[in-house]
């Protein structure tokens, strides 16, 4: 009993923290796990994001997969100047200290496409571009642009492979098959597991 009440009690806790969405948008039908912070981004349909993770500046697609303590778009340091302290900059900081206020915060949008899964603990530089149907496996490096349907991991992030092979690959993203309708997609459902089915079928729906 003890065990069942402090597991319910931890799973509470980190429920109850809530969500922080600044200047952002998600999707009705989309969701943002509590201790996660979106700031000046965008969400499409079916997508959901991880506890703990950190968004900024970032166009996120439809079907799209955030595990736990992701970090997209994490903003750079000024690496040109003599020092990359914030506190020669003008922005706010935690520090109280400064000694210049040199304009230095930089806006990059960030792209994950359609249908992409982020594994547990990734990290994706500003400015990137995630492909449709990417993966990008757990506690990766992405500091380049990943290509629709590869599977990339490791630090810095490299291509291991592709999900499927190279006409899978063409077909599906020049289907565009995120962007149907609910109805359309509800018809293509039973052949999710099947890619060359799917393919066919949908091209058929779209011919």
């Amino acid at each position: 009993m003890f065990t069942l009440i402090s597991h319910l009690w931890c799973k509470f806790t980190k429920i109850a923290r809530g969500c922080s969405l600044r200047r952002s948008q998600v999707h009705r039908h989309s969701k943002v796990m509590s201790g996660s912070m979106l700031v000046n981004s965008f969400m499409d349909r079916y997508s959901y994001c991880g506890y703990d993770c950190i968004i900024l500046n970032a166009d996120i697609g439809a079907f799209v997969s955030i595990a736990g303590r992701v970090s997209i778009g994490a903003l750079a340091h000024p690496m040109h100047f003599v020092s990359m302290s914030p506190v020669f900059l003008s922005h706010k900081i935690n520090l109280k200290m400064k000694f210049a206020a040199f304009d230095y915060l930089p806006v990059v949008r960030t792209v994950i496409g359609s249908d992409v899964w982020v594994g547990e603990g990734a990290f994706i530089k500003a400015g990137t571009r995630i492909g449709n149907g990417a993966v990008v496996g757990m506690g990766a490096v992405v500091t380049k642009d990943v290509p629709d349907y590869a599977v990339v991991a490791g630090n810095p992030a490299q291509i291991i492979k592709y999900r499927f092979d190279e006409a899978i690959c063409s077909k599906l993203s020049t289907s565009k098959w995120w962007m149907l309708d609910d109805e359309a997609l509800a018809g293509l459902a039973p052949l999710v597991a099947d890619p060359p089915a799917f393919v066919k079928a949908i091209k058929n729906l779209l011919d």
